[in-house]
């Protein structure tokens, strides 16, 4: 009975250090994750009893930003997607699946911030201003490249232009890959 009373005492010292900027940090965390899995799966799935397992599993990365969850979070987030396209035919949209990625880009980057925050973190506001300028940085730099290689895909017309944009994408993703181990030398 003691070491139940202790541990009560302990999770109410706990509680009482909590800090309002990791609490946020989780909250967008789950809103990001809420927001893709909305974004990804059917209407009919969302408005049906799979509401209440979406919220559990957008719920999961921001208890646990550390663990396995985000990864799972990602993973049925793409699943939804491939049941939308695939089992309900739903056509691929450019503007929900840019909204899908940058979701998951933004759920995955928030991770990454909560898993060095303690919960009793005293954080500089400049640090989160920095941390998601990077991160719409990051998103508005891919929208881009993405509209540019959609519309690559157009000028190209048939199956040149999807070989194309392969192409284009292929030596953007080597350009990207020769620039970071530039940058890894180089420290």
């Amino acid at each position: 009975m003691a070491s139940l009373t202790g541990r009560v005492k302990a999770l109410r010292t706990a509680a009482g250090r909590v800090a309002l900027t990791p609490v946020l940090v989780r909250a967008g965390i789950f809103v990001g994750t809420l927001v893709g899995l909305l974004l990804a799966y059917p209407a009919e799935v969302v408005a049906g009893r799979a509401f209440g397992a979406l919220v559990g599993v957008a719920v999961l990365p921001a208890l646990a930003p550390r663990r396995f969850w985000p990864t799972f979070a990602a993973l049925v987030t793409v699943a939804g997607w491939l049941i939308a396209t695939d089992g309900y035919g739903r056509p691929i949209a450019l503007w929900r699946l840019m909204a899908v990625a940058a979701a998951l880009y933004l759920t995955h980057t928030l991770c990454a911030l909560a898993a060095v925050l303690p919960y009793d973190a005293v954080v500089d506001p400049d640090l989160i201003v920095r941390w998601l300028t990077r991160a719409a940085t990051v998103l508005l730099a891919t929208s881009v490249v993405g509209v540019l290689l959609v519309e690559l895909t157009r000028v190209g017309g048939g199956d040149t232009g999807r070989q194309a944009v392969t192409i284009a994408g292929l030596l953007i993703a080597l350009g990207v890959t020769a620039l970071l181990a530039w940058l890894l030398r180089r420290k």
